[in-house]
């Protein structure tokens, strides 16, 4: 399982939110280069329909396939009443002829997309994965290096904590609590929610940047 909740930034704002980041969390950003496919399921695998995601990690040395399937998320008058989303996951490492295996079963690709930008990985009352990123459609397959963007000057930010269900309570409240530290610069909610552009985003980020020269948060 884990707690999800993801939010929206302009992009001229990034840099501070990097530096309110980098405060809280006390650790080096690492670098994001995602190449994600997402494939959807045809007709042959039933009614229910199915969706995977093949994540391959460009930014490292030797980039290797990773198969990435989200669940259905908690219900029940206890999930309506939190502001995170739990969910169920599971992801499994996977060869480079991956995507030739899943056509074979019967998926089908949905969407391409590059995912640029950085991320930062704490303990913080729960293990907890800040990652901010552009995303980036291909006029073809695989086209990375023709990658432009889908939103340009906005980013996407989302929160992420490992969960089991014994204590997916207290890892909402560590994910609920830190997320009112980045208040000021943007909303974070359930996967799909979106509460769109912070108005206080501005001065939030000009005050952050100007602390910055000065000291070190």
């Amino acid at each position: 399982m884990e707690c999800v909740v993801q939010g929206i930034i302009e992009s001229q704002h990034v840099e501070a939110l990097q530096i309110l980041l980098q405060g809280l969390c006390g650790v080096p950003k690492e670098r994001v280069r995602v190449h994600e496919l997402c494939l959807k399921s045809g007709p042959n695998l039933g009614v229910v329909p199915s969706e995977v995601r093949l994540l391959c990690d460009l930014a490292q040395p030797t980039p290797s396939w990773t198969v990435r399937h989200v669940g259905g998320a908690m219900r029940g008058a206890g999930a309506e009443q939190i502001s995170v989303l739990v969910r169920t996951i599971v992801e499994s490492k996977v060869g480079h002829n991956v995507l030739r295996f899943f056509y074979s079963l019967g998926y089908k690709l949905d969407h391409e997309l590059l995912k640029e930008g950085f991320v930062f990985r704490f303990q913080r009352g729960a293990q907890i994965t800040v990652t901010v990123t552009s995303a980036n459609k291909m006029p073809k397959l695989y086209a990375t290096d023709e990658a432009v963007p889908v939103t340009p000057g906005i980013q996407l930010v989302e929160i992420t904590a490992p969960a089991a269900a014994e204590n997916y309570s207290e890892v909402v409240a560590a994910v609920s609590s830190f997320c009112e530290y980045l208040a000021p610069l943007l909303h974070l909610s359930k996967p799909g929610v979106s509460m769109g552009i912070v108005p206080t985003a501005a001065a939030a980020a000009a005050s952050l940047m100007s602390n910055s020269g000065a000291k070190t948060l």
